[in-house]
């Protein structure tokens, strides 16, 4: 069966580190935040200048004044601080955030991402992803195999405005798991979800993908 919200976001905090400075992207990638390893040190950065942000609050402890850059109310863990987002951002483009969990609309077959419009409709503006793509260290996405309509996200060539060319490092769908290959320009197969298999991976991927060796069952 596809991966639920909350089971890709399990998936995704299986890339933490410890003692990782991580952006968490809108959308699923905020779920990451519940689900931080026991025992693990991890710094969750805010581009409207947030660092050490926790899990999502229970209603008791609510406080309207401390959001995150999707206007959501988050926790702060222990030695957390705030600044301004010219400081939040100095630390993207300075290179010092290790990890971002980001969202998608469209990943290409060649790591190229677009994740911030949509021709057409109105967006308040690309945020922070264009610079979360540049200077980040490892980019990982999240996001559903296909949209609403049952077509592919996974594509020969994104059809929406790129936010950066050739920068996902790792992808996470409701199906599977694959991981990019630099040096052969393609996303490999490593991990799908319980009860899909490599064929229907491919079936519902009209773009390049490599499978070479064994193809292990998503870890959650």
């Amino acid at each position: 069966m596809p991966l639920t919200r909350d089971q890709l976001a399990i998936r995704a905090s299986k890339e933490l580190r410890d003692g990782f400075y991580v952006n968490l992207g809108i959308g699923i990638p905020t779920l990451v935040a519940n689900h931080v390893p026991t025992g693990m040190t991890v710094w969750l950065q805010s581009e409207n200048g947030l660092l050490g942000m926790g899990p999502f609050p229970t209603d008791a402890e609510v406080d309207p004044d401390l959001i995150n850059a999707g206007k959501q109310t988050v926790t702060g863990v222990p030695g957390h601080s705030f600044f301004s987002s010219a400081d939040s951002f100095a630390m993207i483009r300075g290179g010092h955030i290790d990890l971002a969990i980001l969202g998608a609309m469209e990943v290409s077959q060649t790591g190229d991402l677009a994740n911030w419009m949509i021709p057409g409709k109105l967006v308040k503006g690309m945020g922070g992803a264009m610079d979360l793509v540049a200077g980040v260290k490892r980019r990982v996405i999240v996001m559903e195999h296909c949209n609403k309509k049952g077509e592919s996200k996974v594509l020969p060539q994104c059809t929406l405005p790129l936010t950066g060319v050739a920068c996902v490092d790792m992808l996470i769908t409701d199906l599977c798991v694959m991981e990019f290959d630099r040096a052969k320009g393609r996303f490999r197969l490593v991990e799908v979800a319980p009860g899909v298999t490599v064929d229907e991976v491919k079936a519902r991927t009209p773009a390049e993908i490599l499978v070479a060796g064994e193809v292990k069952p998503v870890s959650i």
